[in-house]
């Protein structure tokens, strides 16, 4: 059952976190999502890494999630994340519906250049999307910022069935080195991947301020690689026209980067290309993402988020045919094609080609012929003309 509701106000929040100080920066969160309910937004991106000393989402988001239950407010949520009962950190989004249930919590799967010093790699089973009841059952997941160049990452988002990308960033353009380019980057990125996976993208990026540059001072030394200010932000169409002006810097201090977004344009955009339908030629090009579980809070399932022996709201799970657990049909669409297989392998296409697999694909018999000297191996195409 399609989505009835089409059109949504959303935003990106440009905005600086208070450095090292989590309840602080928690309060700026609920503030902002207070605003943003006020002007009628119904989902908010932010920034990478938002809460600067380190989240546990079992108990520390509490008040964040209430605030998003009583404002309907659905939010991706940039944090510095500590396994809960650990000493272990990651770099992760974390997704609160507009019922205040936390949904989901990507952990980026590969830390940039120094982070690898403070954060563990993520894996394959929180890299996901999920149905958002804030935006009517669409689709929404999320990479955070090097995470956006990972061709493989977005490509098994697209699988997923995307249709709304939060881009989370820090304010780049502020380091030594990037001055001239960052905000260059991040543009690029998020128009590759709205038009490649035909997606509405949200850009957050967070701006250094000067409580953020006195604090290291402070405790670190005068500081010569981090500047005041960065960041792009911005709300990108699928076929990659701006939807809200950028915003750069942190002159105008804290913005909420707002567009309506229309899913209904899917439909006409979808025609010209369908990367995870008939623009994707899984015959000729395959992908997998594997879902395994990879550190040990994940391997509790579904739900390794909240504390051991506490229940929730109705979700939608992989695999269960977009309906929640209840039996209710939500708009995401049926995913009920994810394969349930033991080594929670994802096969790119399975639902559009079901007749398709590489190991079918091996027994279909080979014609070659020579071009320019090289050797070329073709299946013929009525091989595949049933499993479309």
């Amino acid at each position: 059952m399609a989505p009835s509701e089409t059109k949504f106000k959303v935003a990106a929040v440009h905005a600086s976190p208070i450095f090292m100080n989590k309840s602080a920066t928690l309060a700026k969160v609920i503030s902002l999502i207070e605003q943003a309910a006020s002007e009628q937004v119904r989902f908010l991106a932010f920034p990478e890494t938002y809460a600067e000393e380190s989240v546990v989402v079992s108990s520390d988001l509490a008040a964040v999630a209430q605030a998003c239950k009583e404002k309907n407010v659905g939010i991706s949520l940039g944090v510095s994340e500590r396994m809960e009962g650990g000493y272990t950190l990651f770099n992760s989004q974390v997704m609160i519906d507009s019922d205040g249930e936390i949904v989901s919590v990507h952990r980026k799967l590969q830390p940039t250049y120094v982070e690898r010093m403070v954060w563990a790699q993520g894996g394959g089973a929180t890299l996901d999307v999920k149905p958002l009841a804030a935006v009517g059952g669409f689709n929404v997941g999320g990479l955070a910022c090097w995470e956006n160049t990972m061709n493989g990452a977005r490509q098994a988002l697209i699988a997923q069935n995307q249709h709304i990308h939060i881009a989370a960033w820090p304010a780049l353009s502020t380091l030594s080195g990037f001055e001239s380019t960052a905000d260059a980057q991040i543009e690029a990125l998020a128009k590759t991947h709205a038009l490649t996976a035909q997606v509405f993208v949200l850009v957050a990026s967070n701006y250094v301020d000067q409580t953020c540059l006195d604090w290291m001072a402070a405790n670190l030394g005068p500081q010569s690689f981090v500047k005041p200010g960065g960041g792009w932000s911005s709300i990108i169409h699928p076929f990659c026209s701006l939807l809200a002006a950028p915003v750069e810097g942190g002159k105008s201090g804290d913005v909420l980067v707002k567009a309506e977004i229309d899913l209904s344009d899917l439909k006409t955009v979808k025609v010209w290309i369908d990367s995870n339908g008939h623009y994707a030629r899984p015959e000729v090009v395959q992908f997998s993402l594997d879902k395994t579980p990879l550190w040990g809070d994940e391997k509790r399932g579904e739900g390794w988020w909240r504390k051991e022996g506490s229940t929730s709201a109705n979700r939608v799970r992989v695999g269960n045919g977009g309906k929640e657990e209840g039996g209710e049909e939500r708009g995401g669409g049926d995913r009920s094609w994810i394969p349930q297989n033991t080594n929670n392998i994802i096969r790119s296409n399975a639902h559009h080609y079901p007749n398709y697999t590489p190991q079918n694909n091996a027994k279909k018999k080979k014609r070659t012929k020579k071009i320019g000297g090289i050797t070329v191996s073709s299946v013929p195409i009525s091989n595949y003309a049933l499993c479309l």
